[in-house]
């Protein structure tokens, strides 16, 4: 990987994603894989490349490289999302008030709530007996 690159980390629920964009001809791959093999899910890469569309930039003029680790494919799509939002606000700073708009700049703060004690999950309560 040669070049001038710029990169954005995007994190939601358990996932942590670094995305690195740069100057190139089009190429999207996720941990190595294109990245329509990596998310398979109806509705993924079209939000994932939200952050595109809103600034209004070709794809095609840019290959996008992606380290994602952690969660689930929700998880992770929303991070990958997050992290070239981000890495979009350091190639040209003109595009935050965009992607702001678009509320793509925001890291969804929503994660699992804990365990509480003496019940089975966080809020389910072991089933009432009178006698």
């Amino acid at each position: 990987m040669s070049g001038q690159y710029y990169e954005g980390v995007g994190r939601r629920k358990e996932s942590t994603a670094r995305v690195r964009i740069m100057q190139g001809e089009g190429k999207f791959v996720v941990n190595e894989k294109p990245l329509a093999d990596y998310f398979t899910r109806l509705g993924d890469s079209q939000a994932i490349l939200q952050p595109f569309a809103a600034t209004g930039e070709n794809q095609a003029q840019y290959d996008v490289t992606v380290i994602v680790n952690g969660g689930g494919v929700s998880g992770q799509t929303s991070a990958v999302q997050l992290g070239l939002a981000r890495a979009f606000t350091k190639l040209n700073p003109d595009y935050v008030s965009a992607l702001r708009r678009e509320h793509l700049l925001t890291r969804d703060p929503r994660v699992k709530e804990r365990k509480k004690p003496g019940l089975k999950r966080a809020r389910k309560a072991p089933t009432y007996t009178k006698r």
